[in-house]
């Protein structure tokens, strides 16, 4: 997701992603900050998949609503387990 450039202020980046643990368990990893900059992350680990989708569209949601547009999605199908 992307805020674009505004009067003296870069565009800003919001990137998600869900990456399964190498134990158990899934990780929803957030990476934001201004564009060309390598920003800040932070991930929080989550039992089962439908937890880490759950907290991933609240997040996403949040930052729409913050003035964020998706610029840019990829995705796969997941296996279901």
């Amino acid at each position: 997701m992307q805020i674009p450039a505004m009067e003296d202020k870069p565009p800003r980046f919001y990137q998600l992603m869900l990456q399964k643990d190498l134990v158990d368990g899934w990780n929803l990893i957030r990476n934001w900050g201004e564009t060309g900059s390598r920003g800040r992350v932070k991930q929080d680990h989550y039992s089962d998949l439908e937890q880490a989708q759950t907290a991933l569209l609240k997040v996403r949601d949040m930052q729409l609503e913050r003035g964020y547009k998706v610029m840019f999605m990829q995705g796969q199908e997941l296996p279901h387990e």
